[in-house]
């Protein structure tokens, strides 16, 4: 398993095999089709989280008033730390 660099070190500083561990230890499950998505299931939301090339898309499935999906982005130039803590906050 790959070992992770500190939580305060931001993601661009991260390897490709570094943020996939990230990934699965926070539970997501990556699609076997398209690599660069994940998958994020907790109790009362879910979400799918998108690895660009510049930034990491979550998009949070009928999480709006009206059941729309909402979807946030993120800079790879957050700590981990920082990015565990926006996405597990749900939508």
């Amino acid at each position: 398993m790959t070992t992770l660099p500190l939580p305060e070190t931001p993601l661009y500083n991260h390897s490709l095999p570094a943020i996939e561990t990230w990934l699965r230890n926070l539970g997501s499950i990556q699609d076997i089709e398209v690599l660069n998505c994940w998958t994020l299931q907790r109790t009362d939301w879910s979400a799918e989280i998108e690895l660009g090339t510049d930034q990491i898309v979550v998009c949070y499935r009928a999480a709006g008033e009206a059941g729309q999906d909402l979807t946030r982005t993120y800079k790879y130039s957050l700590s981990r730390a920082d990015l565990e803590a926006v996405i597990l906050g749900g939508p």
